[in-house]
């Protein structure tokens, strides 16, 4: 076949210097690339980097946050009864220790006995639906507790007079507060799932009319109704509340005119 005839050219050679130039940048390549293997080898340690079966999930740690504050509060609660122990070896003023145990009583922190209400709030049944005809279908938040429908508990049982309030298993102070991250509670440091309880010493007559006066809680009684949401009041001739065993130091603090 003629030369001119041949469709396709010859490749060009490159020079000497370029072909130089390309092994050192491929050798560079060669060399960056294992250096990162090495780093990433070194890094995980033996580890798989790309599953997190060892990594605690955000609920996990907080479930052992959870716990660890409740076992220093026992050991709080332990160490305040032998201060208050070593404090009446001392010999205190008498009146100073009647004020003293007077202003523990008005702040919580002995336990309490007498008539009270118990109010009990629960998710709806997994897969419920509207129980009412001309009622929408529920949205996930219309089936779960929220924050505001156990603190409208919580304010409608001390406007009715109670003369103390615990939730789950603790009592609330003045510096407590009722805060829900999703469908849990976090009270004081620790983590609650529902049912939530609430408990009140107190006059029962009040406290129930306070319960059922308040515009919240006749809110939260029309989703009971219309999806099944948990709700139950008990009432009992004799009930205690613990005392609260956190710290009672405060850290930050205004004064307001």
């Amino acid at each position: 076949m003629p030369e001119s005839a041949n469709p396709r050219s010859p490749a060009p050679r490159r020079p000497p210097a370029a072909r130089i130039v390309g092994r050192v940048l491929t050798c560079a390549v060669f060399a960056l690339a294992g250096l990162l293997f090495c780093v990433s080898a070194l890094t995980a340690r033996g580890t798989n980097l790309r599953t997190d079966d060892s990594l605690l999930r955000l609920t996990d740690v907080i479930r052992e946050k959870s716990e660890q504050n409740q076992q220093t509060q026992h050991q709080v609660s332990g160490l305040q009864q032998r201060v208050d122990a070593l404090a009446e070896q001392q010999g205190q003023n008498p009146d100073d220790i009647r004020r003293l145990d007077a202003l523990e009583k008005t702040a919580g922190l002995d336990p309490l006995k007498g008539t009270g209400l118990t109010v009990t709030l629960n998710d709806a049944p997994p897969g419920a639906t509207a129980r009412i005809p001309g009622v929408p279908d529920p949205g996930p938040n219309d089936l779960v507790i929220h924050q505001q429908d156990i603190q409208a508990v919580v304010n409608a049982l001390w406007r009715g007079g109670a003369k103390g309030v615990q939730v789950m298993d603790q009592r609330l102070i003045a510096t407590s507060a009722v805060r829900c991250v999703g469908n849990t509670l976090i009270l004081q440091g620790r983590v609650y799932s529902p049912p939530y309880v609430v408990r009140a010493v107190g006059d029962t007559s009040t406290m129930r009319a306070a319960v059922g006066a308040d515009p919240y809680i006749s809110n939260y009684l029309q989703y009971v109704n219309a999806y099944g949401l948990g709700w139950k009041v008990d009432q009992s001739r004799s009930m205690t509340l613990p005392g609260y065993n956190g710290t009672v130091d405060l850290r930050y603090a205004r004064a307001t005119p």
